[in-house]
């Protein structure tokens, strides 16, 4: 399903990305560099080749032919091109790259978390999406982490049967599939399967990742067992292998995804969600859940059509709710629509950027939930009327004291400043993971997928080599502003709110790029600044994904990467009344572009996340 034709609307500053596309194509072979925020003059971009399978290696950057992977982790990235050089297509390739994320990264991805997946078709030139989010028990109510009338603490909410939601990752590969897909499931799963079953090389930030765990895996025999063998972290350099997995998805390749609906893996699931199997020596109160066998028998993945604005002569096309991700960045976009950001200073065009996102996030903390559940405005959010109704607010020499109150997007007026409190952003997981994908027919794929947090529920189904998620604790756990609906409290079968945002971008209904990005809310600032920086900042794709990040979502502070902190830029925005907090690192996006001469540009993180894996079926500078 995808929507008609948009009809016209105003068009400002009409940019040809084909001049930008070329311009970063002739980049590749200079040997420049670029860094802050000034529009990128060049990149040492690395020739993409693929390593042998045994031992991939990362570059970020890759141009050629015949498809393109973007990942953050090389043997998934090379998952996929495998697939795409067997003939398969852009949905074969990113379902084969996210089941091998299942593997080199768990604690972002996998059988137990769900995730969005966007489309664009080339023979019909439309964009369709799924929902796979996570669902809530069926016997869920608004009361779902209270006790005695006060919510739970966040972190005994998330390390429990309480915070884990009916998985909707592989009915999302299923679906995918069926809709899009012309290899069936088992053939997909292979090189993820064989990854499970002879090992990954484990680097630097999985050890990390896993010493930020190592206390709650400790407390779960099947975590420790499978993250921290012979009892201890695991070392740098050293191979881990998941068998428990590599069967899962045998299984789940043979039976197909009823297996873990409906099989003997549900079974698993719900008996682990309902007595988390706790290690005896333990102290740890792990709260059961109220997950059952129906609740995953009546899970089912969405298929509806994406959000959808235009921008300087693109359309941009995103993930509705239950995600915020595609409003949210989409009306961020149509208040800056009328704004000259190519052109403006530095500090200037950050402003801007960071008073749109304070405002788009206002209203997406007012109005967006799950649309089964919450009348969403869906079309009044991604309103170019209701945009200029904020964009008003905005001054070059002020800033917004947020919490910003929510307009309503219903009843745009001239001005809308806003009415009743402002509701602050609640807390989301960052370490979810992106994969963008392309292939030789022009079919693209942006798809995130998560856990939640990192590590999940930090809960292993035992036998299954997978984590749980613990995506339940999106919900709001009271409401976020007393006295005003909250749209996303929990409910029976409820998905609960996402920032997730993948993102394709058409000119003329064709791919022009597309990308997204983990990182709980901090997603849709990151996939916003990355559009902005490689749009209206004419920076090469990859250059607008390393460029340092500033995220602001509706809060006191802004937070800022160590490359903005250590900058002159933040005394200037300090002055017009900005303030800002640290954050060592924002998001870990992918993206693919199309280019003039018909070459994918597969681009990655440099250093964020130990950087990105970017990859070609056929490598040509």
């Amino acid at each position: 399903m995808a929507l008609p034709r948009p009809l016209p609307r105003r068009r400002v500053h009409r940019r040809r990305l084909p001049v930008l596309a070329a311009t970063a194509a002739l980049l590749t072979t200079t040997g420049l560099t670029t860094a802050g925020l000034t529009p990128a003059a060049a990149s040492p971009y690395a020739s993409g080749a693929p390593a042998p399978a045994h031992s991939p290696v990362k570059s970020p950057v890759a141009t050629g032919y015949g498809g393109a992977v973007a990942s953050v982790d090389a043997d998934a990235s090379a998952a996929g091109i495998e697939v795409l050089r067997k003939g398969g297509n852009a949905t074969d390739a990113a379902v084969a790259v996210a089941a091998a994320l299942g593997v080199t990264e768990p604690y972002s991805a996998g059988v137990g978390g769900g995730g969005y997946f966007v489309h664009y078709d080339a023979r019909t030139h439309r964009v369709s999406t799924l929902d796979g989010r996570e669902r809530a028990p069926l016997s869920a109510n608004e009361g779902l982490f209270l006790e005695k009338g006060k919510p739970l603490p966040f972190a005994d909410a998330v390390t429990s049967g309480l915070s884990v939601g009916t998985p909707g990752t592989p009915a999302t590969w299923d679906a995918a599939l069926r809709a899009w897909g012309s290899r069936g499931l088992g053939e997909v799963l292979a090189p993820a399967e064989r990854l499970a079953r002879r090992g990954f090389t484990v680097d630097e930030t999985f050890r990390r990742q896993t010493a930020d765990n190592e206390a709650r895996f400790r407390d779960f025999p099947a975590s420790a067992k499978l993250f921290l063998p012979g009892g201890r972290l695991p070392a740098v350099g050293s191979t881990l292998k998941n068998p428990d997995l590599a069967r899962t998805y045998r299984l789940m390749g043979r039976q197909g995804v009823d297996a873990v609906y409906k099989g003997d893996v549900a079974r698993d699931i719900v008996r682990t969600v309902r007595k988390p199997p706790v290690d005896p020596a333990s102290h740890r109160v792990a709260r059961p859940g109220d997950l059952t066998e129906r609740d995953l028998r009546a899970y089912s993945v969405r298929q509806q059509a994406p959000t959808h604005t235009g921008y300087r002569g693109l359309d941009v096309y995103g993930i509705a709710p239950s995600s915020s991700g595609g409003t949210t960045v989409a009306e961020a976009l149509n208040i800056l629509e009328n704004s000259r950001l190519s052109s403006v200073d530095r500090a200037t065009y950050l402003h801007r950027y960071l008073e749109a996102s304070r405002i788009a996030f206002a209203d997406r903390n007012r109005w967006v939930g799950d649309p089964a559940f919450e009348k969403v405005p869906v079309a009044g959010l991604t309103s170019q009327a209701f945009a200029d109704s904020r964009a008003c607010l905005i001054s070059d020499d002020a800033v917004l004291t947020s919490p910003v109150p929510p307009g309503d997007p219903r009843r745009p007026g001239e001005c809308a400043a806003g009415r009743g409190p402002g509701a602050p952003t609640p807390y989301e997981g960052e370490n979810t993971t992106h994969l963008t994908v392309a292939d030789k027919w022009g079919n693209v794929v942006a798809y995130t997928l998560t856990l939640e947090q990192t590590g999940g529920s930090g809960i292993t189904v035992p036998g299954r080599g997978f984590l749980l998620n613990n995506e339940l604790t999106d919900f709001s756990f009271v409401p976020v502003s007393p006295g005003v609906h909250d749209p996303n409290l929990p409910g029976p079968g409820k998905r609960p709110r996402s920032s997730i945002s993948p993102t394709i971008v058409l000119e003329h209904g064709r791919p022009a790029f597309a990308l997204g990005s983990p990182g709980g809310a901090t997603i849709i600032t990151t996939v916003l600044q990355t559009l902005l920086n490689h749009v209206d900042r004419r920076m090469p794709l990859v250059d607008a994904i390393a460029a340092p990040r500033a995220s602001q979502r509706n809060a006191a502070a802004t937070e800022l990467e160590p490359g903005l902190w250590d900058s002159t830029l933040r005394r200037s925005l300090e002055a017009k009344g900005h303030v800002f907090k640290l954050n060592p690192e924002i998001g870990a996006a992918t993206g693919v572009q199309r280019l003039p001469d018909g070459r994918w540009l597969a681009a990655a993180e440099r250093t964020r996340r130990g950087g990105g894996s970017a990859m070609v079926v056929r490598p040509a500078g």
